[in-house]
């Protein structure tokens, strides 16, 4: 792949320069069950949480959307588009994506494509969620994760088997909600929900090993620049009507590199809360 990489600070100009993904397409063996994968992590509360997660998969069994064989096919899709961290997969592949939809639109959970979760907001394709966390993660365990736009939960819910601590912030009032009862049932331990100003960020939680967005601005929150640690990279989409996701790594106290990725689309990121 064809990387693109500016030195802060960051202009807008820098970052909507695109170049798209010129990797070629990659199939990985699906041999890696998510046991496996939660054994190579770094805690095993992790572990815990993916049994949980994989009991509520249990308990509605009888459901076809639910099937492991419907699940595995989505993350072959997902493989098959250059996504090769296992671990990432793994997670994808425990946890139930029609549980955090409308069930009318449970058919369509397993599709690669983006779905509408109410007050103008989605939930991400399966591709875009799989290939951020594979950039966030690096083949590196993550101590604590930011994210920024919980929506319906899901995202957060595959950052649990990757990540020791994830903090999700989410500025509709409504879709936080929506998201800790989504998340309930599922007794994931390591997952803190904020109702908040994601632009923000968390201060009092920071500094962060990973951040995510999952939502579109002109360019990333500068705020969120310094909750990075040193070594931590922070992943987000950026633009207008032309985005594209962007790759953030904190070389130093004072030094920041910048990477664009491929092209993407997402929802507009906003400030304040509703």
């Amino acid at each position: 792949m064809t990387l693109n990489e500016k030195r802060f600070p960051l202009s807008l100009s820098s970052v909507v320069e695109s170049k798209s993904n010129s990797s070629g397409k990659h199939v990985v063996k699906q041999s890696a069950s998510l046991q496996t994968a939660v054994q190579n992590s770094r805690s095993g509360q992790i572990a815990g949480e993916s049994v949980a997660i994989r009991q509520s998969v249990d308990r509605n069994a009888g459901l076809p959307m639910v099937s492991e064989a419907v699940r595995r096919a989505m993350v072959s899709r997902v493989a098959q588009q250059g996504v090769k961290d296992e671990m990432v997969l793994a997670a994808m592949q425990a946890v139930p994506r029609h549980l955090f939809v409308e069930p009318g639109l449970s058919g369509q959970a397993y599709a690669d494509a983006s779905l509408p979760i109410g007050h103008h907001q989605t939930i991400s394709q399966p591709y875009i969620v799989a290939r951020m966390l594979e950039i966030l993660r690096n083949d590196s365990a993550l101590e604590n994760v930011l994210e920024i736009g919980t929506g319906c939960g899901y995202q957060a819910a595959v950052l649990s088997l990757i990540s020791k601590e994830v903090y999700s912030i989410e500025r509709i009032k409504a879709l936080h909600e929506l998201a800790k009862q989504n998340l309930r049932p599922m007794r994931i331990a390591n997952i803190r929900l904020h109702y908040g100003d994601g632009m923000l960020g968390l201060p009092q939680v920071a500094p962060f090993d990973g951040i995510i967005l999952a939502a579109a601005g002109m360019e990333v929150p500068q705020a969120l620049f310094l909750q990075l640690k040193v070594g931590g990279r922070l992943i987000a989409p950026v633009g207008g009507r032309n985005q594209v996701l962007q790759l953030i790594e904190r070389i130093s106290n004072q030094e920041w590199k910048s990477t664009i990725v491929e092209n993407c689309h997402f929802v507009p990121l906003h400030s304040g809360v509703i």
